[in-house]
């Protein structure tokens, strides 16, 4: 017997106001399945697009013996510490005889900051390949309630800083946390910049990543002395299918091992106790939570499209 014949690959995607995002990934899972046609792969979203997470979870546990759930997400904020470990609850209580497992989410990691040096190097290409002393960098993402999901952008940047020539290179939000794109680039002109290179810092487009370029439009007529470039959301790149193909071979290693990465989370206990759940399919009451670095924010979209 094939030793994949009976195991599932559950793709979570965030999902997007915007269907445009949410065709990208399903493109992105053809591919997928196109590099791995040995592999029973399969895609839900947490919100905004079916099929939604809940059911397709119970669907591949009910169907398979194993479930590996590897989160196309980027960063671990709400929906990565609290929603999918309790869809996979759920689905465990459902079905006993089932082997669930969870993949970590892409993170902030080399195989990241390759997509982003890279997005560097075409937009200073644009730009005619400016003094880099001179030029701005900007890398720009959604924002986050949860410290950890924005640290983990800050600590790109630091490394792009790190492994480059600019002394510039910044960190901005499209919401919920601060600072914007336009104070940071108001700072950097300041500081005497000559050029502005926007890096977004998503998977696939959406609502935001329209308005990104709308921004940058807008920040053009403000500064005309400037000239800028921005980049594009990196989810066809090959590092994000090798990162994939990373997850489902260390599951299958053993490597992280099965238990939740927020099993022992005091606030997923306290919610569970307030009758505070986070699924899709009924009414969020944020009210009765309490604050904590978990805190969700549904406004939140951990690098992903809304």
């Amino acid at each position: 017997m094939n030793p994949v014949s009976n195991e599932t690959i559950l793709i979570v995607g965030h999902g997007s106001r915007e269907d445009s995002g949410n065709q990208e990934i399903r493109d992105f899972t053809e591919q997928w399945r196109a590099r791995r046609p040995d592999w029973r792969i399969e895609l839900c979203f947490i919100e905004f697009a079916p099929p939604e997470m809940n059911a397709a979870l119970l669907s591949a546990a009910r169907g398979s013996r194993r479930v590996m759930v590897v989160p196309l997400i980027l960063n671990a904020a709400g929906h990565v510490k609290m929603e999918i470990p309790e869809a996979i609850e759920q689905a465990r209580a459902v079905c006993p005889q089932t082997e669930i497992l969870l993949a970590p989410h892409l993170t902030a990691c080399d195989p990241i900051l390759a997509i982003l040096k890279r997005g560097l190097r075409k937009a200073m290409n644009a730009l005619d390949m400016p003094d880099p002393t001179t030029t701005g960098v900007v890398v720009l993402g959604r924002g986050s309630s949860d410290r950890g999901a924005n640290g983990e952008m800050a600590k790109m940047a630091r490394w792009l800083l790190e492994e480059g020539d600019h002394e510039l290179v910044d960190l901005a939000f499209t919401g919920i946390t601060w600072p914007r794109l336009e104070k940071v680039v108001q700072r950097q002109v300041l500081l005497g910049v000559r050029q502005v290179v926007v890096l977004p810092y998503y998977l696939y487009t959406g609502t935001l990543m329209q308005r990104i370029h709308r921004q940058v439009e807008h920040l053009r007529g403000q500064y005309p002395q400037l000239r800028f470039a921005c980049g594009e959301h990196f989810g066809f790149e090959a590092e994000i299918f090798e990162l994939m193909d990373q997850r489902v071979t260390d599951l299958r290693a053993g490597v992280p091992d099965s238990r939740l990465p927020c099993d022992g989370c005091t606030y997923r206990i306290i919610a569970h106790d307030l009758g505070h759940g986070h699924s899709h399919a009924h009414t969020h009451d944020h009210a009765a939570a309490p604050a904590h670095d978990h805190a969700h924010d549904h406004a939140h979209h951990e690098g992903q499209p809304a």
